[in-house]
């Protein structure tokens, strides 16, 4: 009967040891921390980007690292806290060299005989090169009571393919006499954080279980004589597309949200987050395999295929 006990103890142990492993092998998203353009803005440290004509402000990240010294104590201490929790990061300044060492700063792509085009702005490029999964916008300020002093923060984690807010955190610190932000900040964020992580895990569960979101547009050149009202094999090349989406998607997820003639606009569309090497799948890297589906027989398009950050593409029919 002892016998007995000791073997039910011990595959309960080996059951608790497989599911303890499986937890801790669970995928994380991948987090870039960075000052939120409310933090910008009120610093100072904003820049003009031309797109298509019209003057819009951006943060100017570079600066800010150059001249902020709070700054980068701060990102450096939330950088910690999340890497304590098994989150990976992607560090922002190490990410704003390789863009830079990529001269990745051109402000429109056009076809190679002028045709259409789309903008991307340095934030759209930023994304993109960091290829991180939540962008963790953190906006804080430093409250001065007497000789004490507290730090005022909001920890927001936006989906960096939709720009969508999937979980917040904010608050104020108890005043201290500590002079050091990034204590302050631990001080204020400590009991906050694992809630705000716990909501980013939800929203990776989703994505692991349901696909990541994204944005795919389907156009057409001026001068293309065809449109998505031709018929191959009987059937019209819009529909044909919306097939290829149905049978490609996660589950077949995916909204057509505008339909004519000469454009298609497919929203909520959800794609794997990795390939079947483990790499992460983004908008380029999924409708890229759309793209040769066109350019391939029976269809034969020639085509341009065209990204704004992460989470939308852009395939304009006719041309390269």
């Amino acid at each position: 009967m002892k016998l007995k006990l000791m073997k039910i103890m011990l595959l309960s142990l080996m059951v608790l040891g497989f599911t303890t492993s499986g937890f801790s092998q669970a995928k994380k998203p991948t987090i870039m921390v960075v000052p939120s353009d409310v933090w910008c803005n009120q610093n100072g440290y904003m820049k003009e980007f031309d797109n298509q004509g019209t003057k819009e402000k951006v943060p100017d990240y570079k600066r800010a690292f150059q001249e902020n010294a709070d700054l980068i104590a701060m990102i450096s201490k939330i950088n910690g806290l999340m890497a304590d929790r098994g989150f990976p990061l992607k560090n922002m300044e190490s990410v704003m060299k390789t863009l830079a060492s990529e001269s990745a700063e051109d402000a429109m792509l056009t076809s190679k005989s002028g045709g259409g085009g789309v903008v991307e702005s340095p934030i759209d490029k930023l994304r993109k090169t960091a290829k991180a999964d939540i962008i963790m916008q953190l906006t804080f300020e430093v409250l001065k009571t007497g000789p004490k002093k507290s730090i005022r923060f909001t920890l927001q984690g936006i989906d960096a393919y939709t720009d969508k807010e999937v979980a917040t955190a904010g608050g104020t610190g108890n005043p201290s006499f500590s002079a050091d932000p990034a204590v302050l900040l631990e001080e204020a964020v400590i009991d906050k954080i694992d809630n705000f992580n716990a909501g980013l895990q939800r929203h990776f569960d989703d994505l692991f279980a349901n696909g990541r979101e994204i944005i795919v547009r389907v156009k057409k050149f001026e001068k293309w004589n065809g449109d998505l009202e031709k018929e191959y094999g009987g059937e019209e090349l819009g529909t044909i597309i919306e097939n290829w989406m149905k049978a490609n998607t996660v589950k077949g997820r995916f909204s057509t949200s505008e339909s004519t003639e000469n454009m298609l606009l497919f929203e909520q569309v959800r794609i794997p987050l990795y390939d079947a090497s483990g790499n992460a799948i983004d908008a380029r890297g999924f409708t890229r395999n759309l793209q040769k589906f066109l350019t391939a027989a029976p269809y034969s398009i020639v085509n341009k295929l065209m990204t704004k950050g992460l989470g939308q593409a852009v395939i304009v029919l006719g041309d390269k």
